[in-house]
């Protein structure tokens, strides 16, 4: 019996390719598929080299899948070695933020027959609402939320590597005071900076010996926390002087090196007592995952948006 295959490819941060990646790991064992996961997109690794065994020790093992021919969806038949950014810039240039658009280079998730041999899965954020209907019959799935499952494969598939735990270990924990994460994205996509301080101040208040976490890719914005607080701990970091984006194929750093460093913040925010972020950032959505946060002790600056939300319920289902 011939075993078949998914392919889960990535885009985006990595928020976004780790939260989505689950959701393919976990169609994978819905459908009886071993997975390889393929982030060969360049952003943080050279142009060609899968990034995702580079970033992290799995028990995924490497397979050439390229030479298959048997392939769902079927527009990537014979383009297994592209990514979805270059897909989708080759046959639907409007769609990069389509959230349906997504769908003509996965796999139809409600389904787990596909009969053919190698299946591809991409989608830009997790999916797992749109197989919720798998997940309740599905006794290693059912009774669980979605929470809970995506933190059990964030253990079994994302532990990082080597340089990423040795940092961690020399980091643990920030101190022994209490400890607040704070993650700020302020390059090319920026949350609210007002509500982010004013939740800052009011647990300072309430915790003035508590230790900050930053985690931030804006050089001003770690500036501006560094000389407003007290002991604010950051983990050093190529910090771009003019505010453009740290991660992607036409940046100039060392690619690796930088997700690394990201990955280090990720970890350490999940690790801190208290976590300050927005709900628009499936990079901090990503630390709450792995911390397992109360919601006492999660602070998203961002929960009362309509627009947001309804932007979330749209995407989670479409």
């Amino acid at each position: 019996m011939t075993t078949k295959t998914l392919v889960i490819k990535g885009k985006g941060g990595l928020g976004n390719r780790i939260l989505s990646a689950v959701s393919g790991l976990v169609y994978a064992d819905l459908s009886g598929r071993t997975p390889v996961i393929d982030w060969r997109d360049g952003c943080y690794a050279p142009l060609g080299e899968n990034a995702y065994p580079l970033l992290f020790q799995s028990p995924i093992t490497g397979e050439n899948v390229e030479d298959h021919t048997d392939i769902c969806p079927a527009i990537w038949t014979g383009k297994l070695h592209r990514q979805p950014q270059d897909m989708i810039d080759a046959y639907m240039p409007q769609s990069h933020s389509n959230p349906w658009g997504y769908r003509k280079l996965c796999v139809d998730l409600k389904r787990l027959d596909h009969p053919q041999e190698t299946a591809v899965y991409w989608s830009y954020l997790p999916k797992l609402a749109r197989m919720q209907h798998h997940l309740r019959r599905d006794p290693r799935f059912a009774n669980r939320g979605e929470r809970e499952i995506l933190a059990d494969y964030l253990g079994r598939y994302f532990t990082p590597n080597a340089r990423v735990r040795r940092a961690l270990s020399q980091m643990r924990p920030t101190t022994k005071r209490p400890s607040i994460g704070v993650h700020i994205r302020f390059t090319d996509r920026k949350i609210p900076l007002r509500p982010v301080l004013a939740t800052l101040r009011r647990l300072k208040q309430c915790q003035p010996d508590a230790t900050i976490f930053l985690a931030t890719d804006n050089a001003q914005i770690e500036q501006r926390l560094t000389c407003e607080f007290d002991k604010v701990v950051t983990h050093p970091k190529r910090l771009d002087p003019s505010g453009h984006r740290l991660h992607g194929p036409d940046t100039t750093c060392d690619q690796q090196r930088e997700a690394e460093n990201a990955l280090i913040d990720m970890w350490q925010l999940s690790r801190c007592d208290h976590l300050i972020y927005s709900h628009r950032s499936t990079f901090s959505v990503t630390s709450a995952c792995l911390g397992c946060f109360s919601k006492v002790h999660t602070h998203d600056v961002e929960r009362f948006s309509v627009r947001l939300w309804a932007k979330d319920l749209l995407q989670r289902y479409a």
